[in-house]
């Protein structure tokens, strides 16, 4: 993400971010936790590839969805390798993960004691994640707008880039919430998830992301591919494979 004329657009320091970590954002959607060439012609019709569509939403409030539509259209800008973040469906796998057994954390530990906890001993909150993430959307929004007098679905997309650096980046923390903590680890993999995974879940609308980055699909179905692909543009790569195509 960056302000600067001259600089790439947010998504391509994204991709960037996410090629280490691939593996885990292509699968199925998780807990809190080289990219393959695009194949000739998918860049130009991704684009126009998908339809604009308006959520329903079954966890966020109006202002809660106000704000994540926001967010993932400044972080998945529209461009040649996909549409904008909202009509590639992202906000809707947020919404859905958060109204889900995840977002109610049904495989959490709930009974306490909530004691400070290191990192490796991962999520600790009497909080659900859901209930986390809404407090994290709450601060945001709180924040933005003591700072800038907008609320900040009403910033443009550079400006809202230029705030989500100062948020990840520890900025705009303070003793009631670690909005740093929050972006890094609740609302980014979970944008990172909503791109990747299959669309079933919601994001990924059309396979949008698959195609940009040229993934066939279901990895079960690919162990002969990857031995004789390797290191080669794979030809089903153009038209990937999702759960849904073997319903």
């Amino acid at each position: 993400m960056s302000n600067k004329d001259n600089a790439p657009p947010a998504r391509r320091i994204f991709l960037s971010r996410v090629g280490g970590a691939s593996g885990a954002a292509l699968a199925l959607p998780a807990l809190f936790g080289g990219l393959a060439p695009a194949l000739a012609g998918a860049q130009g019709a991704a684009a126009g590839a998908v339809a604009p569509q308006r959520a329903s939403y079954l966890s966020l409030g109006p202002q809660e969805a106000a704000c994540v539509e926001a967010l993932v259209d400044a972080m998945c800008p529209a461009d040649a390798l996909t549409p904008g973040g909202v009509d590639c469906g992202l906000h809707v796998f947020i919404d859905r993960q958060l109204a889900g057994a995840w977002g109610r954390g049904d495989r959490l530990y709930r009974q306490g004691p909530w004691q400070p906890g290191k990192p490796q001993h991962g999520y600790q909150s009497p909080l659900t994640p859901e209930d986390h993430f809404k407090a994290g959307i709450a601060a945001l929004r709180r924040e933005t707008q003591k700072r800038t007098g907008k609320p900040i679905e009403q910033l443009d997309a550079a400006r809202i880039d230029t705030l989500l650096q100062e948020v990840a980046a520890d900025q705009w923390d303070d003793p009631r919430f670690a909005l740093g903590a929050w972006f890094n680890d609740a609302f980014y993999p979970l944008f990172v998830q909503a791109c990747f995974a299959d669309p079933m879940y919601g994001g990924n609308r059309d396979k949008v992301f698959w195609r940009s980055v040229g993934f066939p699909g279901l990895p079960a179905l690919h162990a002969r591919n990857v031995v004789e692909f390797r290191g080669r543009a794979f030809p089903g790569a153009a038209s990937p494979q999702s759960i849904g195509d073997f319903s």
